[in-house]
């Protein structure tokens, strides 16, 4: 089992942090600035560092952060501390503009995606889309009475993705392989998809599902 360091120390990186240790694995979380997640530390055992600290030791990361910071916290990580790296992308190229009826604006078009803008840039790392597509509340060991319901995700490095297969697996999700890195495309626009019964009627407590 890989250790993992999480980038973002926001709702979603504390939720996806404490899932690993819960389920065995070894993690730290990374914050730009680490003394903040004192209390969250004391209260979880999940030592905390900065970016860079958390990205040279963790054999696995995952990026947690707001979309638009994205590659800027992979650059405070670096270059030679990501190399031959699973890097777990949840974040989304939501961008900088409150919803129009419910539906989330994004920064990419139709025939591009953040994480294959991250790849390009960071092409050392092995990049897998997952997470992005369900409220932090769900995230790890969701109750759907006795359903499970489907996480999809992507990446262009197969043992990468079967690293990630595992995790979902053990956190309580159907792990559904959509291929290569394009399909990110598909997968980002999803959280648009999923925040927008929230934004209408409040309702934050659902998950997608593929039937066969």
């Amino acid at each position: 089992m890989p250790t993992f360091g999480v980038l973002g120390s926001g709702e979603v990186g504390q939720v996806l942090a404490k899932g690993l240790k819960d389920h065995g694995y070894q993690v730290r979380i990374g914050s730009r600035t680490p003394a903040k997640l004192a209390d969250y530390s004391e209260q979880t055992g999940i030592q905390a560092g900065t970016f860079a600290e958390v990205g040279q030791w963790g054999e696995a990361l995952v990026l947690s952060v707001a979309g638009n910071g994205a590659e800027e916290a992979l650059g405070l990580v670096g270059r030679d501390a990501l190399r031959g790296k699973l890097v777990i992308d949840t974040t989304n190229p939501i961008a900088d503009e409150p919803p129009e009826q419910g539906v989330l604006k994004c920064a990419t078009t139709p025939n591009s995606s953040l994480m294959e803008d991250l790849q390009r840039a960071y092409p050392e790392a092995r990049f897998v889309k997952a997470f992005n597509s369900v409220g932090s509340a769900r995230m790890v060991d969701p109750d759907f009475h006795g359903v499970r319901p489907t996480m999809f995700y992507c990446g262009n490095d197969a043992a990468a993705k079967a690293t990630v297969a595992r995790v979902l697996d053990q956190f309580g999700w159907e792990a559904e392989d959509m291929g290569g890195a394009m399909a990110a495309r598909a997968i980002e626009p999803l959280a648009v998809l999923w925040c927008i019964p929230g934004f209408l009627r409040d309702s934050w407590t659902h998950a997608f599902k593929l039937l066969r």
